[in-house]
Order: structure tokens, then C-alpha cells, then sequence
């Protein structure tokens, strides 16, 4: 049965559109997840199912107000249809009574001292709010106020409190389960494309066809600026989503490991972080072109490099920028070429950032061509054609073809404060 937005469902979703989206850091992440108890679990759910409706609310009404007719494309109107029956999915999950005991053992950690950085201001929250409650407003957000408000604790709301050594009844319990196994339906809905490479990496694949069908009903090449500054908002956010929803499932389904909290890894190598994607790189390149043997990918990099991060974000970026690599270097020399030069892959360790530098010979971009490069659906490969079979979970990731690999690939660097930079020397 196809999913109908009705009028009260959109009037709620204008509503909650209304509001600021809360940021979370990866350092809040880390410091939450650390040994989470079923409360601390409890108010993450909390925060979730109060600000994943307003970061759903703000992807529907873009949606529906894409300039150029885009948001009258078929492929628009299906993922707009998904965002809003997640929205109202999680403004019908059934809130949560909760015995007085709970209550003041929640409110009391309010005003313990183990929380983390300030978020951003939420509007979401009653400012007016009273009751007994109020101490369970979902972690991060504030009062609207010019001067911040104080909960009746009288401290503001914090991120996370210390909810350890407390015996939680099977209400707190039961609730997280059904919150986890909502979400994961959710995310499982905005994921209809995923490929598994490799060893288990999982690599979001990022639906163009609305986009194909902007550019045939503008009959350009390249879409215009207004919805490539769309795109980048859609794909943050998304990456976002996806990061919160992550996030929360592994804390609630993943067993406890030393070097990681959630998805995220406190230890992340990045040297065999890049061997991996290599591989899987390479593996993609040599069923493509059907050679035996591709350009070697030479690694120089401290051997006990390790850092806080996402691993899945960096193995995709690597993933997709090493395939860019391999497939320039082939089609410049050929796929008979006896032997190929080296792409080199250099890690350097500065004070202040970690850079990753991948350098090929692959014969360069023209200067006037180099910003295309960030354009949504611009490739200089074959454009690939999408089979019927795009939208089931099995698919076999492209060498290229999409033009989505670099600017996606920007985005997930970007999302927690670094850059993705290309220099082309032409030749």
C-alpha cells in the first residue's frame, strides 16, 4: 500500500519544521556511549524520538519546495513519502508513564556534574513546561530564552547525566527495545540500496534517479546551484540521521568492546583502514575492466597512527577516492598496458589535523573542468544505467559512472569539521 501524506500529518510536519535542528558532536558521542546504562540509554532514546521528527519535518518541506519543479519528480515525491511516514511513525510512538521513583532518580541527575559541552538551542522544549516531567526533556535541549532557563533542579538539561548503580524497572527496559527496533525500521526504509564489500563494509549507495530526471527535464548537463546546495543540505542531513540512528542501535544491540563506543572507534588505524579500502578498490577495478593485475597502491604511513572516528566514513571515503584513482591510471594507459605507476597514499600527522594525500598519474583534470567535479551527477566515466533491480539490497558497487562518489564523499568529511581538496595538474 502506498504511503499518503495527509493534511494532519503535513500541518504537524510544518510545525516541527519550525523548529532548530540540536547538534551532536563526535566528543559527545563518545563520552555518552562510554558504558551507557539502561537510563542514559533511556534519555537517548528520548532525545531521538524528540529530534529526529524535526530533522525529518525539515528534509519533507525542502522537499516540497525544490525549486524548478524538482519536488514534482516521481523519485522526489517517494523519498519525500518516506521521510514523512517516518515523521509520523515516531510523533506516534507511545510516550512512556514512568513510576514517581524514576522520575526523581532522572530529575536528581539533571543536576550532577558528569555532562557534557553545551548543544545548540532547541525551540522544540516548552519553555513553559512545569511539571514533574520536565526534568526528562530530551538531553541537549534548552529553553528558548534570550537568558538560558533552569530546569526545576535548578540545572539546565544536559546532554548526559551519570544514571549508573540503579536498578531500572522492565518499563525502561521494554521501552529502549521498541525505540531501537522503530528506528532500525526507519533507517531500513531510507536505505533501500546498500552494497556489502570487502570484509563486512557496508557503503551507503545514494539514489540519483530524481536527479537524472531533473536534468532530462531541464535538458542540462549539469544540474543548477540551486540544487546542488540542496543536495549537499539533503545528504548532511541524511548522513546525520543516519549517524544518530547508528549510533543508538549499536549502544543498544552491539556488545561491549575496549576500542569502540557505538560505531564510532576510539582507535580507528588508519593504515589498515586504507589497505582495506584498497582492496576493495581494487577488487571493483579489476572486475570492471577484467584484468588480472591493476596499479599497486603504495601506503606510507606511521604504523601506530590511530584516532577517534567513524571507520565506516573513512573506509568509504578512501573507498571512493582510490577507485577514482584506479580507474583514471587504467583508461589513461589502457587495460592492456604491461605495467601501471603507482598510486601513492601518504598519512602525515600534524599538531592541530591528520591529512590523507592520494596522488595518481592518471593524467589530471582540465582547470575549466575541476569544480564540476563537486557537481551532483557530473562524471567523466560511461554514465551508468539504472537497472530495475537499483532499488533491492544487493548491488554490485560501480567503478563509476554516478558522479556521486566525490561530493558524497566531501560531505562525510565535512561532518565532523575536516575537508576533502582536489589539485589537478592536467597532464
Amino acid at each position: 500500500m502506498t504511503y499518503r501524506i495527509t493534511p494532519q500529518v503535513y500541518e504537524k510536519i510544518k510545525h516541527y519544521s519550525k523548529f532548530p535542528q540540536t547538534g551532536v558532536s563526535l566528543r559527545q558521542m563518545v563520552q555518552f556511549g562510554q558504558n551507557p546504562s539502561q537510563g542514559t540509554l533511556f534519555r537517548a532514546s528520548q532525545f531521538l524520538a524528540d529530534e529526529l521528527p524535526i530533522r525529518l519535518a525539515h528534509r519533507v518541506k525542502e522537499l516540497e519546495e525544490l525549486p524548478h519543479s524538482l519536488s514534482k519528480m516521481p523519485s522526489i515525491i517517494k523519498v519525500k513519502n518516506w521521510y514523512a511516514q517516518s515523521f509520523e511513525d515516531l510523533i506516534n510512538f507511545p510516550k512512556i508513564e514512568l513510576p514517581v521513583k524514576i522520575k526523581e532518580r532522572l530529575a536528581a541527575a539533571a543536576t550532577e556534574q558528569n555532562k557534557l559541552p553545551d548543544n545548540v538551542p532547541n525551540l522544540h522544549v516548552n519553555p513553559t513546561a512545569t511539571d514533574s516531567l520536565r526534568p526528562l526533556i530530551p538531553l541537549g535541549h534548552r529553553y528558548e530564552n534570550e537568558k538560558k532557563k533552569e530546569c526545576d533542579t535548578g540545572e539546565e538539561e544536559g546532554y548526559y547525566a551519570n544514571l549508573d548503580g540503579f536498578d531500572w524497572p522492565p518499563e525502561i527496559y521494554t521501552y529502549n527495545e521498541k525505540f531501537t527496533k522503530l528506528i532500525e525500521n526507519i533507517k531500513r526504509r531510507h536505505d533501500p540500496v546498500v552494497t556489502t564489500m570487502g570484509k563486512g563494509n557496508v557503503l551507503d549507495m545514494y539514489h540519483p534517479q530524481g536527479i537524472l530526471e531533473h536534468k532530462k527535464h531541464k535538458n542540462a548537463d549539469i544540474i543548477d546551484l540551486d540544487a546542488q546546495k540542496f543536495l549537499d543540505r539533503f545528504y548532511m542531513s541524511r548522513i546525520g540521521i543516519r549517524m544518530l540512528i547508528g549510533q543508538h542501535v549499536a549502544l543498544n544491540r552491539s556488545s561491549a568492546r575496549d576500542d569502540y563506543v557505538g560505531i564510532i572507534c576510539t582507535s580507528t588505524n588508519i593504515k589498515e583502514t586504507v589497505k582495506e579500502a584498497a582492496e576493495n578498490a581494487k577488487y571493483i577495478c579489476e572486475a570492471y575492466y577484467g584484468i588480472i593485475r591493476t596499479p599497486e597502491v603504495q601506503l606510507f604511513c606511521p604504523r601506530d597512527l590511530n584516532f577517534t572516528y567513524v571507520p565506516s566514513h573513512l573506509s568509504h571515503m578512501l573507498f571512493e577516492l582510490l577507485k577514482n584513482s584506479l580507474r583514471a591510471v587504467v583508461e589513461l594507459l589502457g587495460d592492456d598496458a604491461e605495467d601501471y605507476p603507482h598510486i601513492k597514499v601518504i598519512v602525515a600527522e600534524g599538531k592541530e589535523d591528520i591529512t590523507i594525500k592520494i596522488s595518481d598519474e592518471g593524467g589530471g583534470i582540465p582547470r575549466s573542468e575541476t569544480p564540476l567535479v563537486w557537481t551532483y551527477m557530473y562524471t567523466t566515466a560511461k554514465r551508468q544505467n539504472l537497472d530495475p533491480s537499483f532499488n533491492q539490497k544487493e548491488f554490485k558497487a560501480p567503478m563509476a559512472g554516478f558522479g556521486y562518489g566525490l561530493p558524497i564523499s566531501r560531505l562525510y568529511a565535512k561532518y565532523f569539521g575536516g575537508d576533502l581538496k582536489l589539485i589537478s595538474m592536467e597532464g
